[in-house]
């Protein structure tokens, strides 16, 4: 097994005012530096230990690939290390050395011996690659025919042909189609059991969610946040809603769980219950028990347009179910300063037993992103329990069964 391990890590790119000082500053010499410095990555420290799964989340242009490049070796760093030891698979840029007029199958050969592999190895696995990479014939015709679906199903097959002591995978995995990119992570989850260490770029929440023990978020260059998946992610999204104002605050609850708040205080969430029928707070609800969800909200300042929206989550933090009043055609509007509200949504507890958890949003339009007033994940916490029941899941879906006698 391998530990990743890096050390004030930084990647920076010369920035000329003109190509003319590019050309002096290289054929005179002892003159002095016309350029400047652009950082992309500064100052990135953190370890990933043997058979560890991290995740790497961040908006666009935050250095994410370029930090991968550089633990896989493709990239040099301008200041800093990187120490890795093992054997690494690294599924980069879509396709990357691949050769356009050469068929799948030669680009197999030759990344795979890129990867270190002889060519006896590789013929040996090419019954194994084709079958994972399920392209059927196109194996033996140019890639330039190839769709990037289907060069990331050769890619990935390639670099997974043999478990690796380190996998590194960057948002490659994204262009594939949902069958065979569950199939990808089904690969990856198999690793892990045999303790593959993993390291991960990804914009899907679940995946990272799911596989990953944990997250570092990168914010202009720099390691923002890192912890248990669900935390990061939480901060992530409510950057990403905050972005002009950067009122993200978080708190760590008594059951342990941060908790994640921002917004611009527009509006905001005085308080929230769950309700039994006899309208009594519970924390403890049974499978299919009658509930109800009320939501107090204040604006502080006048608004044109007010959604509240509710999302539950499971214990990994992963979305069960979600919606807003704009969704159920209850928006509100033109609401003066000082307006308070008392939101009510009555439903069935069709939940499997397990602890759940609850985010909110106060936000205009049909999503939190462009006016974000309040966004408070864990805004409370609950949990169902089955003594009736006979089912496995996360969810309660009893069906009717019908029978019919065909033929005897």
């Amino acid at each position: 097994m391998s530990q990743i391990i890096v050390r004030n890590l930084g990647k920076a790119y010369k920035r000329y005012p003109s190509k003319w000082s590019r050309l002096a500053e290289w054929i005179i010499p002892f003159s002095k530096e016309r350029h400047q410095l652009n950082w992309v990555l500064q100052d990135l420290n953190f370890v990933v230990n043997p058979g560890e799964a991290v995740g790497i989340i961040g908006v666009n242009g935050a250095g994410k690939s370029t930090l991968l490049k550089m633990i896989s070796g493709t990239s040099q760093p301008t200041t800093g290390s990187v120490e890795m030891t093992g054997k690494v698979a690294a599924l980069l840029e879509l396709g990357i050395g691949f050769h356009p007029d050469f068929t799948g199958r030669q680009n197999a050969y030759m990344a795979g011996q890129l990867l270190g592999y002889s060519v006896e190895q590789i013929t040996a696995m090419m019954p194994a690659i084709e079958e994972f990479a399920e392209i059927g014939e196109y194996i033996d015709q140019p890639v330039r025919f190839y769709s990037s679906g289907m060069q990331m199903r050769l890619a990935f097959s390639v670099a997974t042909a043999e478990r690796p002591d380190v996998l590194i995978v960057d948002e490659a995995l994204s262009v594939g189609d949902t069958y065979f990119t569950h199939k990808c992570f089904d690969r990856i989850r198999e690793f892990r059991k045999h303790g593959t260490t993993l390291l991960i770029v990804s914009h899907d929440k679940m995946a990272i969610q799911s596989i990953c023990d944990r997250a570092i978020l990168l914010n202009q260059g720099k390691v923002a946040i890192e912890g248990q998946p669900e935390m990061v992610m939480d901060y992530y999204n409510a950057l990403l809603a905050d972005r002009e104002n950067q009122n993200v605050r978080q708190e760590i609850t008594q059951s342990g769980k941060v908790k994640t708040t921002s917004g611009s205080g527009e509006a905001t969430i005085e308080d929230v219950a769950l309700l039994n029928s006899e309208g009594k707070r519970i924390e403890v609800i049974q499978v299919a028990q009658e509930i109800t969800l009320v939501t107090k909200v204040r604006c502080n300042q006048a608004l044109d347009e007010l959604v509240l929206g509710y999302m539950f989550k499971d214990r990994l933090g992963l979305p069960v179910y979600g919606t807003n009043t704009f969704h159920l055609n209850k928006t509100l509007k033109n609401l003066a300063a000082g307006t308070e509200l008392e939101f009510r949504f009555r439903f069935t507890a069709n939940f499997g037993p397990g602890t759940y958890s609850l985010a909110l949003s106060l936000h205009a339009s049909d999503n939190h992103i462009a006016n974000n007033y309040e966004w408070r994940d864990h805004a409370l916490v609950f949990t169902v329990i089955n003594s009736k029941e006979h089912f496995e899941g996360v969810a309660w879906l009893p069906p009717t069964v019908e029978l019919s006698l065909i033929h005897i």
